[in-house]
């Protein structure tokens, strides 16, 4: 098979997929007890109950009394266009909030830089342990990423938070910005705003690469050591290659195939946010909103977030695949 035809397969999968992940989204929400948000704010709010106009106007923007087949029709459209229908927090267009309010890319700047910074250190720690095996080095490697990783994300949040923020004074507390960069006129000039945002960034970024770059660390490790007691390693070292260039050209570039995959899948994540961290920091992203829809039963931003997540990990694993025949001339698409 050809890459042409195995795109072609792949991308006729992912719409199957994603129609796929629609429904079940759709059932999950339907198959919730209780009252919904829009059920409880008209049964609840005494202006909505004494002014019939009103409550109509509120049941034809939320399709409170339309069939489950209408429902379906314009839940379907919504996801499919982008538009996700409006919040039941405030009535506002779910799209509009997501990217007008900053929210995907506060979300995208946290999370990416903290992703981004543990697979590198993750990769690097991971081929050096690898070829210092059995040493001092390699066991303080692999105890450090078992202990980090397996920390809860909340007590690493606040204990930072207590010693850095709290105890020294170094960074602020949370928040992605000073209170007083609201009022006109406050605004200092770009190179001072990039270093205060820079202080507000570092304590999460910090605790999300704490706690994610040690599975790098040993998944890394694990692919290395299996790949350098391989054949062509010795034949690398018989013709006087550099120590650096037989690890990172050689070994790692075969034994890469399961670190994209798991990077893959922390990209593929990436829009569901740090709902820990982010709370935690009260860092004003896509994890903090997501928390927030479920204390209020918010459906429709949930659905809207578990469809963008679950789009986010099929296209991760969709250039995954792609990716693997390009590191790996031996993968044939079959």
């Amino acid at each position: 098979m050809t890459l042409r035809s195995f795109l072609v397969k792949r991308l006729l999968y992912t719409v199957l997929l994603i129609f796929m992940v629609i429904i079940v989204n759709w059932l999950i929400f339907e198959g919730i007890p209780g009252q919904n948000g829009a059920q409880a704010l008209l049964s609840s709010s005494p202006r909505l109950s004494q002014d019939p106009g009103a409550m109509a106007r509120v049941c034809a923007q939320w399709n409170c009394h339309a069939s489950r087949t209408d429902q379906f029709i314009a839940y379907l459209h919504s996801m499919l266009t982008f538009q996700f229908g409006v919040s039941y927090q405030n009535g506002l267009p779910i799209a509009t909030q997501i990217i007008q309010q900053g929210r995907l890319q506060n979300t995208l700047l946290l999370l990416g830089v903290s992703t981004i910074l543990a697979i590198l250190l993750g990769i690097v720690l991971g081929v050096v342990a690898s070829n210092k095996r059995g040493s001092v080095m390699d066991g303080l490697t692999v105890t450090s990423s078992i202990a980090t990783t397996s920390l809860p994300t909340f007590w690493v949040g606040l204990l930072f938070i207590l010693v850095f923020a709290i105890g020294l004074g170094w960074f602020p507390s949370g928040g992605i910005q000073p209170a007083s960069w609201t009022i006109p006129g406050n605004l200092p000039n770009p190179l001072m705003q990039f270093l205060i945002r820079c202080q507000f960034l570092f304590l999460p970024a910090l605790t999300l690469t704490l706690i994610s770059y040690g599975s790098f660390v040993l998944l890394t490790r694990a692919t290395m050591m299996e790949s350098l007691t391989e054949d062509y390693i010795l034949t690398a070292k018989a013709k006087g290659l550099k120590q650096r260039t037989i690890l990172f050209r050689h070994a790692f570039k075969n034994a890469s195939l399961p670190v994209i995959t798991a990077s893959a899948l922390a990209f593929g994540g990436i829009l569901a946010g740090a709902i820990i961290t982010e709370t935690v920091f009260a860092w004003p992203g896509l994890g903090f909103w997501l928390y927030q829809a479920v204390e209020v039963k918010d459906y429709p931003v949930m659905q809207a977030m578990f469809y963008l997540i679950s789009l986010t990990v099929i296209a991760a694993n969709f250039i995954s695949d792609v990716l693997y025949g390009v590191i790996d001339p031996r993968i044939r698409y079959e």
